[in-house]
């Protein structure tokens, strides 16, 4: 089954880019994942269980080594990709 899912990031903190980029870069590092990155949000789309299995890591870190932080996601069955919809 594959995952979509638009994810959010809000630092409780005055330096608030740092943690951003670094969450987004952790995402990068894995290679079964589709990451798409703009100004308002991260996009993720892959397996399932590959994609919440990388979310929970990812994001526990990020607590772990930048504090408190607001992760906003959505998440849709489907790869909704601007890949898969040009196939």
């Amino acid at each position: 089954m594959k995952l979509s899912v638009e994810i959010s990031m809000y630092p409780l903190k005055d330096e608030f880019i740092p943690a951003i980029q670094h969450f987004i870069d952790r995402l990068n590092t894995h290679p079964d994942l589709q990451v798409i990155t703009n100004t308002m949000s991260t996009q993720v789309f892959g397996d399932y269980d590959v994609v919440m299995d990388v979310l929970k890591k990812e994001i526990r870190l990020s607590y772990e080594q930048f504090g408190r932080a607001i992760f906003v996601c959505k998440f849709i069955d489907g790869d909704l990709s601007p890949v898969a919809s040009n196939v």
